[in-house]
């Protein structure tokens, strides 16, 4: 598995599952920066969700992780910022097809619908499925409102 570079970020309602998840990146040996959120006390989404999104937009980080309680929220906010292409990911499936079809570049997980061992293979699953190319890059191409 290659080493990836990847930022990662939570609500209050993701916390605990950020802490799990940022353990096991860096036992990968991963290069992983946390921006937060620090504990389970209140926080809004978007104050995490878009440091993120400018992380990976700007090339510091090559992939992202966003958890808040369904993975909505957090995915929306980061989904506004130009070459974000977050998926809400709720099984390996759906994160195999987020990167492999879609090349996704962040991964939304709903910390309160999935377990601790669902996420391990979920992100596992999302930093090792490379993007497919072909007809998915042509839908790809057509996902930036400047085309329109």
């Amino acid at each position: 598995m290659k080493k990836k570079k990847i930022a990662i970020v939570s609500d209050h309602a993701g916390y605990f599952l950020k802490e799990k998840i940022l353990s096991y990146l860096i036992k990968e040996k991963h290069d992983v920066k946390d921006l937060g959120c620090t504990s389970e006390e209140t926080v809004d989404y978007p104050d995490f969700g878009h440091p993120l999104a400018n992380t990976v937009s700007a090339g510091e980080y090559e992939m992202g992780i966003s958890i808040c309680g369904t993975g909505n929220g957090i995915n929306m906010t980061v989904n506004k910022h130009p070459g974000i292409r977050s998926a809400l990911c709720w099984n390996e499936e759906i994160s195999r097809l987020a990167r492999a079809h879609n090349d996704a570049n962040i991964c939304a997980l709903p910390g309160r619908f999935i377990s601790e061992s669902e996420a391990y293979l979920i992100v596992k699953t999302f930093i090792n499925t490379s993007f497919e190319g072909g007809r998915h890059q042509r839908r790809i191409d057509k996902i930036s409102l400047k085309m329109y």
